[in-house]
């Protein structure tokens, strides 16, 4: 019986990761108002450590900046906007910020002190100054090819927030078309402002050129920029001595300066200055920018961070940038980070530990992970990073090494994405890269290369013939329904009921079918529990108890229904006997074991061969991946014995080879890819014992055919979307490359329509493009989708998004069936 969580009974549909995980395998960032209103714990960014607690706010680090009477710059994260005002006056306002209940200020240690006792203060933590982290590249990711498709980014941009870009580099072709600079001026950092104006903010032409103002007089070290800007979206265009593209040479970029000139070197190193490094308050304010600008409707997929410091082997959400990642996540735009170049096994950097951002590190051309980049498993994908030749500023190029050079591949791969599939979320686009990539294994982990030219040709699952819905063994409805209250002590309330109807089960029901219940109430012992067969026969699950007053009730009811037939609407009752407490029922499930299982004692003979046979029926096509094969067997010496799978077509798979084991009992299931296999037919189980000597029997046998239905019909909102779920536990084995997805949902409007499955580990496979076909109505199909290696244990979700406005549907029927 598959395990089923306990309250609240599912992932909710916009619930926010806590820790850092790969970006594919997570579940959507929370709505952009609950972002902006609140901010996470605080933790200390330089050495990538939680404090303890919100007493804690102030980083205790901050005391020895200020303990000789100096004065330092914090990012100030309060709880609501509306306590930034108390906080400014703990010191001198030094940037704010449009959405975020953030600021940043120079204090001092009275400063410090008053935040540390200020109501709604969530964290101080130091505004931090951290370093800027093509040909066969783009061989490597398949580039070429999607060029050679036509698919090159075009209509859509690239937000790269770096060290400026040259705007008049051939090589870019004049695709620079948004800018903006955010650079600080500050005496006690030795930091000057690197915006053209010598102002600390400058938005609009010219503001990110390195080509003018400051940076045109530092030589290479703003070519940073304008080199990640080459690798994400380059265009040759026959200019000599250039590689022949970028990953997305049509796309467009929006170029945002975020970096300073530092000219001490207690921050650029012994004799390192001048130095260009990037404050978190200026990334924030980038980032801020380009969320206004997608608002005006520029096509951003993408924002570049080449950039970071520090170490974390867990997730960082109490970082202050990470409230504005995830706002530009709720807006379809993908914050892609470097992973850092430290050469950590088992970490990355700051802000590449947080959640929603898409976290990426660096492969060589053999595709192994570089030595110096950062990895582990907060990593969400790989690319080339080593020896990748780009254009630098003075229309130049020249070969760097890095995660800021496998990071603008994603940002590219992802505006070549955005052209291919323009209706996707960026969170399908960004689970095709990892979900077509390389898987690339290391120490700890493993994480996909990306190839853009799989994912641009990633097919939508064309639909079985049939719209026959797979026989099914375990059935969901989580159709939320409210319990009436008793309406005396006692006198019961009004019964409720709950239904799940069962189809393609020819026969009687089992003697052992189970009955699993999750309900939120108050006083458990108010609440009788029935099950109503198809022809209205009464099974008493649960009675009232007036000695139960635990809340809630979890539990699994196992009844003999083997008088009742099996097919025909089934239902729980539920009625709450006394007054004064009430509840709720979140989700049942009607689980039938197996039909197709022998249990006769058979004797397995010294030397010679058992053929034990059950005969299949009523399973539509082919056997499962992985069918469930179930022995329970003696032998006085089981290495002398090999246990063999035939289908009833006559293909042949070994359970168990012949061994060394002592004797003793056999008591196990394996999970068999058996897809390739007629199912309907006589299934053998050939157990041999292969020397003199010892014998043994076969006590019992079975064949699981694993398939899972949700039966909630809930309204899919217009231009919005909906899921539903089934969860899989205790299942041995992996998916196959022919997982039957059946869908059923009723629909004014089909061509409105985008389909996909959710799998356990986040990866999305679309089922059904938005488009076709015409009509509305019952929309039943069977779809056939290649989920080979993947883990079937888990949450599997059906989501349905309506992309249109002016329609709206229900969900029906939802089975999953491997």
């Amino acid at each position: 019986m598959p395990a089923r969580t306990p309250f609240p009974c599912r992932p909710r549909k916009k619930e926010e990761p806590v820790l850092k995980r790969p970006f594919w395998a997570a579940v959507t960032a929370t709505a952009a108002a609950m972002v902006l209103a609140t901010m996470p714990s605080p933790y200390n960014p330089v050495t990538g450590t939680a404090l303890a607690a919100a007493s804690d706010a102030v980083d205790p680090a901050l005391n020895d900046k200020v303990a000789s009477g100096g004065t330092v710059r914090v990012n100030v994260v309060t709880s609501q906007t509306s306590e930034l005002s108390s906080a400014q006056t703990a010191g001198q306002t030094l940037v704010t910020y449009t959405t975020l209940p953030l600021v940043t200020l120079r204090v001092d240690r009275t400063g410090l002190t008053q935040l540390e006792s200020q109501p709604g203060v969530v964290s101080v933590t130091e505004d931090v100054p951290v370093k800027a982290t093509l040909n066969e590249s783009t061989v490597k990711i398949g580039s070429d090819r999607a060029n050679d498709a036509g698919k090159t980014g075009a209509g859509v941009s690239i937000a790269v927030l770096d060290t400026g870009v040259e705007k008049g580099h051939p090589f870019l072709g004049g695709r620079v078309k948004q800018e903006a600079c955010f650079s600080v001026t500050d005496a006690n950092y030795g930091a000057t402002s690197l915006c053209p104006n010598s102002l600390q903010a400058q938005v609009g032409a010219g503001s990110a050129d390195t080509a003018t103002g400051p940076c045109s007089l530092l030589g290479t070290q703003c070519d940073h920029g304008t080199h990640v800007a080459g690798i994400a979206a380059g265009n040759a265009n026959n200019a000599a001595g250039a590689p022949k593209r970028g990953v997305a040479p049509a796309a467009d970029i929006a170029a945002v300066q975020v970096f300073t000139q530092f000219n001490d070197d207690s921050y650029c190193g012994a004799g390192g200055s001048p130095c260009v490094l990037s404050f978190t308050s200026s990334q924030i304010k980038g980032l801020e920018q380009v969320q206004q600008w997608k608002a005006a409707g520029v096509n951003i997929v993408a924002a570049n961070m080449s950039l970071g410091g520090s170490r974390w082997t867990t997730g960082c959400d109490a970082d202050p940038r990470k409230a504005i990642i995830d706002s530009l996540l709720t807006k379809g735009v993908a914050t892609v980070i470097a992973a850092g170049n430290n050469g950590y096994t088992d970490a990355v950097s700051a802000p590449g530990c947080i959640a929603s951002a898409v976290t990426v590190g660096s492969t060589t051309d053999t595709d192994e992970v570089s030595t110096f980049s950062n990895r582990g498993p907060l990593l969400d994908l790989l690319a080339p990073g080593t020896s990748i030749n780009s254009s630098v500023t003075g229309g130049t190029y020249a070969s760097k090494n890095g995660t800021s050079m496998a990071t603008p591949h994603v940002a590219g791969a992802l505006a070549v994405l955005r052209q291919t599939y323009p209706a996707e979320t960026v969170e399908s686009l960004v689970s095709l890269l990892a979900t077509t990539g390389k898987p690339i294994s290391y120490t700890g982990a493993t994480t996909p290369r990306i190839d853009v030219y799989k994912a641009i040709t990633a097919v939508t699952p064309a639909p079985d013939p049939t719209t026959k819905k797979p026989r099914t063994f375990h059935v969901d409805n989580d159709q939320t329904v409210v319990i009436p209250d008793g309406v005396g002590s006692p006198a019961p309330g009004p019964s409720v009921t709950s239904p799940i109807t069962v189809a393609e089960y020819p026969g009687q029901a089992s003697n052992k079918l189970s009955v699993s219940v999750n309900i939120t109430h108050t006083y458990r012992g108010d609440v009788k529990l029935e099950l109503l067969s198809p022809t209205g026969k009464v099974f008493l699950l649960k009675n009232s108890s007036v000695s139960d007053g635990a809340d809630n009730i979890v539990a699994i009811y196992t009844v003999d229904a083997s008088v009742e037939p099996a097919n025909g609407m089934w239902k729980l009752r539920m009625t709450d006997v006394d007054d004064a407490d009430t509840g709720k029922l979140n989700w049942w499930s009607l689980i039938f074991p197996t039909p197709f299982e022998k249990n006769a004692n058979e004797v397995i003979a010294d030397n010679s061969t058992l053929v034990s046979a059950i005969d299949v029926t009523n399973i539509n096509g082919n056997a499962a991946g992985p069918l469930q094969v179930y022995v329970n067997m003696d032998h006085t010496k089981l290495g002398e014995a090999r246990v063999l799978l035939a289908s009833p077509d006559g293909r042949v798979y070994t359970l168990k080879p012949y061994g060394s084991e002592p004797g003793g009992s056999l008591v196990t299931t394996w999970g068999v890819d058996a897809t390739d296999a007629v199912a309907n037919g006589t299934w053998t189980l050939k157990v041999t014992d292969n020397a003199t000597g010892d014998t043994g029997t076969l006590k019992g046998w079975a064949l699981g055919f694993p398939s899972y239905e949700n039966q909630t019909v809930k309204p899919i909102p217009d231009k919005n979307f909906e899921e539903i779920w089934t969860s899989v536990s205790s299942l041995v084995g992996t998916a196959s490359s022919k997982v039957q997805v059946y869908v059923e949902v009723d629909h004014q409007r089909h061509a409105d329509l985008k389909i996909d499955v959710i799998a356990p580990d986040g990866s999305i496979h679309l089922l059904k493009s938005s488009g076709a076909p015409t009509g509305g109505g019952i929309f039943k199909k069977v779809y056939t989708v290649n989920l080979d290696g993947k883990s079937v244990n888990g949450w599997w979700k059906l989501r349905v998004d309506d992309l249109t406005v002016g329609n709206t549907g229900t969900t029906k029927n939802f089975a999953v069936r491997f």
